[in-house]
């Protein structure tokens, strides 16, 4: 099999995918990296063994030996870049979230469309182990038919990932419960089987907009600007981004358009960080109890009761056997697009749920943004919802 010829847009945190792409004579192989910063750069000239950096990324779009394009940039870039990518009919890997507003979100979807270029939304967390096995639980009917999502997402290291780069500017990510929330939303639409119709939420700057401790404008990142054991407290931070607009703390109420109702939290100062999701169904419940390795899945279906924290049927969260972030999601969702690129098909990953995730987290923002008030979430135009699920075919 020849290898696919791959261009990168950004060799920034999530250059990670770039290196899980990189398999010379395994299917795909790393071209040509392109970044406007040259440490980046030189790390990913180290990383990639052989790949040629450049620092325009239309030195990537237009090379003639790339035949698919992976947009790693921030989230404001990816419309600009991933329809550049498209119109040059290169296919197109992005990066979630798809984008920072609906408007951008659509503007992506029409391109591929019109182009009839493929597009991929790199929403990793359908691939994580215990978001398949919760997913699977529910698609057997352990629970009956899911009425209600709660999701609670604690952010043990938001100060040092989210508030001391563009994370923290509401101009780049329009808000953290858009560009953090979008994984847990996506994954809250899959497991309940449709999309949010409305929302309401509330949210502040509770922890990090008080402190002073900020970096001038234009000074870099610490070299200690995250630690696994230090930073903690949240106060005790040092060296945040000079402009904090976002919140760290946000609560949003969901209706899907199926009568699923939804809760999802998110908080950056928490001193442990993993996800928790409970479904309820018409006949059952379930929990995850951690999300990785060493976690497990437990579901109560078989009679009432008051508490008891044994339960009717207990699943161990799949091991993984590549050390990858994400559970070891990123690797096959890496597989996943090769595939796509080359055969097209289904596939677990969809844009218009990637757009869907956007727009809940941007309209739950405009909500808590102006005191609570609930807000209508603008559906997707059928005609280019149907594309996409027919595979992205005319």
């Amino acid at each position: 099999m020849t290898d696919l010829r791959l261009g990168v847009l950004g060799h920034g945190l999530r250059g990670s995918l770039a290196r899980l792409a990189h398999r010379p004579g395994g299917g795909a192989r790393v071209t040509v990296v392109a970044d406007p910063d040259p440490e980046r750069r030189e790390r990913a000239a180290a990383d990639i063994p052989g790949v040629r950096t450049v620092d325009d990324h239309r030195e990537v779009i237009d090379a003639p030996d790339v035949d698919a394009v992976l947009v790693l940039t921030p989230d404001h870039t990816h419309a600009d870049l991933a329809r550049a990518a498209l119109r040059a009919g290169r296919p197109v890997f992005v990066e979630k979230p798809l984008d920072i507003t609906v408007d951008r979100c659509d503007d992506i979807l029409r391109t591929a469309r019109e182009t009839g270029t493929r597009l991929y939304v790199g929403h990793n967390m359908r691939h994580m182990p215990v978001v398949r096995l919760m997913r699977d639980l529910v698609t057997r009917g352990d629970i009956g038919t899911v009425k209600t999502v709660w999701v609670r997402h604690f952010v043990g290291y938001g100060g040092d990932w989210y508030f001391k780069d563009w994370h923290a500017e509401r101009r780049y990510t329009t808000s953290l419960l858009l560009q953090k929330g979008a994984h847990d939303i996506d994954v809250l639409h899959w497991l309940a089987g449709g999309y949010t119709r409305q929302v309401q939420a509330f949210g502040d700057l509770m922890v990090y907009g008080d402190n002073p401790h900020r970096r001038a404008p234009g000074e870099p990142k610490t070299a200690d600007w995250y630690t696994k054991d230090g930073h903690w407290p949240p106060h005790t931070q040092r060296a945040l981004n000079p402009v904090i607009d976002v919140e760290d703390v946000s609560l949003v109420n969901m209706r899907l358009d199926n009568g699923v109702l939804a809760a999802y939290q998110q908080c950056h100062f928490t001193p442990d960080y993993w996800r928790n999701y409970t479904v309820i169904g018409d006949a059952g419940r379930l929990e995850n109890f951690g999300d990785g390795p060493g976690g497990v899945v437990r579901v109560w279906n078989s009679r009432r009761s008051g508490y008891r924290a044994e339960p009717d049927a207990e699943y161990p969260v799949p091991e993984v056997t590549e050390d990858a972030e994400h559970g070891g999601a990123d690797p096959l969702i890496i597989d996943e697009f090769l595939r796509f690129v080359r055969d097209g098909g289904p596939t677990d990953t969809s844009p218009v749920a990637a757009r869907m995730a956007v727009a809940a987290g941007f309209e739950a923002t405009r909500s808590l943004r102006a005191g609570g008030a609930v807000r209508e979430v603008p559906p997707l135009d059928a005609e280019l919802a149907g594309y996409f699920e027919r595979g992205q075919r005319a």
